[in-house]
């Protein structure tokens, strides 16, 4: 993997297998790695750690949706988190100029979410946030509008912002079949529809597994000078960081503010839901809670101001984020630093 986290070959295969079978039991929405918590203290044992929706005592379950207590020799530890979605907003927000990290932003057809970073390339500033914040769950174009404040908290076209630029489509798992047979009857169809002048037309669609790295996008100011880097509450960051577990990470965001929090698993393999589509998220990373609806795009840093992540998701009882390094890298842009 892109992260290794310090994780020993027998983990990592362990976890690959737990990946395959857990995720065929019901309630399961994540299994990541990370350290056993016994009585509700944490251990210094690592294991698999199995998220669900909701725990339940295992006499309630059917047999094939037990999570076993060890997998390839490691043990296993089920905790709940609750529904994970995106961090979709719910409160109101102010109108910043300069706008910096930490506010509300948001694709002109969306409620709002969180300037996540300030980075640049060539040179130019751009905005790094979430495709779901930015580009509205890959329904925008290049060129849309963004508002600050975004629309839910009161933006409209007079606080026009900056413009989607680019971002990394989300795979739900819908894309064109490849099954012959079905492109031959769909081929027809079209064909026939097209003589009797219809004009609606037909795509034969399979289901995949749809596997995601990251929700992020990037759009460009008006002006350069109607953005800067300084995170709210936090300060401008000093550089970029790699996740760790056990390690401290802080955050601004448009509803919660400062907060912070812990990691608590890496390398994980996680299901999210948008509005009723789910995608699935690989190598990710959880944290303790520490953000709410409307924080999806921010910053997340470790206690020394670097950026280690963009959050992009979470429940009641886990934050989920993207390590950052992978972003930078996928967009060939640099964070804009003190």
């Amino acid at each position: 993997m892109e992260y290794e986290y310090g994780l020993k070959d027998n983990l990592i295969e362990a976890y690959n297998k737990a990946v395959e079978r857990v995720f065929r039991l019901r309630h399961v929405v994540a299994c990541g790695v990370g350290y056993k918590i016994k009585d509700g203290r944490q251990t210094d044992i690592l294991s698999l750690i199995v998220s669900v929706v909701r725990k339940v005592p295992a006499a309630e379950l059917a047999p094939q949706d037990l999570v076993p207590q060890t997998i390839e020799g490691v043990v296993t530890d089920v905790v709940e988190t609750g529904h994970l979605r995106s961090l979709i907003p719910l409160d109101p927000r102010g109108r910043w100029r300069p706008a910096m990290p930490g506010i509300s932003i948001g694709h002109k057809d969306i409620t709002s979410g969180t300037f996540g970073l300030l980075v640049q390339r060539d040179g130019d500033p751009l905005i790094l946030s979430n495709n779901h914040v930015l580009a509205d769950t890959n329904a925008g174009v290049s060129g849309d509008a963004i508002y600050q404040p975004g629309p839910a908290d009161g933006g409209t076209a007079n606080d026009h912002l900056a413009a989607l630029l680019e971002f990394e489509p989300l795979d739900f798992g819908d894309s064109p079949a490849q099954c012959q047979i079905v492109e031959t009857l769909a081929s027809f169809l079209n064909t026939l529809a097209q003589l009797t002048g219809s004009e609606h037309r037909l795509q034969a669609i399979r289901k995949t597994a749809g596997l995601n790295l990251m929700d992020a996008a990037l759009a460009r100011p008006l002006s350069p000078e109607l953005v800067k880097p300084e995170i709210l509450g936090i300060g401008t960051p000093i550089g970029v960081g790699k996740p760790a577990l056990g390690q401290r990470v802080q955050k601004t965001g448009r509803t919660t503010g400062l907060t912070q929090g812990t990691v608590t698993q890496v390398h994980v393999t996680v299901d999210v839901d948008y509005r009723g589509r789910k995608a699935r998220f690989v190598d990710q990373i959880f944290a303790s809670p520490m953000s709410s609806p409307g924080d999806s795009g921010s910053a997340v840093l470790d206690m020394e101001r670097r950026a280690v992540g963009l959050l992009f998701a979470g429940s009641e009882h886990v934050t989920i984020f993207t390590p950052i390094q992978r972003i930078l890298d996928h967009f060939g842009v640099t964070l804009v630093t003190a």
